[in-house]
């Protein structure tokens, strides 16, 4: 007996052509899993069993993990920063063998070394200040 005001569930039955056809769209990446529920009004778990159902790229044991648009706009980022970086370590690679020349020109035609040489481990105890502090 079928009380009044509720209705029994309707299951709709999809055909194989339609259930093909959106997971062709997800994978084209013309729409995400979460779009296609929104379009069709269809739930997200439905989705997910087609598409490891009829995916050509999907092998037995695998999970889909679908990224979201914050995660690639994360990735972007990371992507601008690292080039920011390399461009930033070129110019001070750049900045470090002019300064190596520069000292190398010193030493030649000045006769000037100036490149800073450890005292043996000996003679570091006994120097002593040239000035001091008041």
């Amino acid at each position: 007996m079928i009380k009044k005001g509720k209705k029994s569930p309707v299951r709709e039955v999809y055909s194989e052509g339609f259930r093909k056809a959106i997971v062709r769209e997800y994978e084209s990446g013309q729409f995400t899993v979460r779009e296609l529920t929104k379009l069709y009004g269809l739930s997200y778990q439905t989705i997910y069993v087609w598409i490891y159902r009829y995916s050509a790229y999907n092998k037995k044991g695998l999970k889909v993990v679908e990224m979201t648009s914050s995660s690639t706009k994360k990735i972007t980022e990371l992507k601008t920063k690292i080039a920011d970086l390399e461009r930033t370590l070129g110019q001070k690679q750049i900045q470090i063998e002019y300064l190596e020349a520069l000292v190398e020109v010193a030493k030649e035609d000045l006769g000037v070394d100036l490149k800073k040489r450890a005292l043996p481990r000996n003679q570091k105890n006994d120097r002593k200040p040239k000035f001091t502090w008041v």
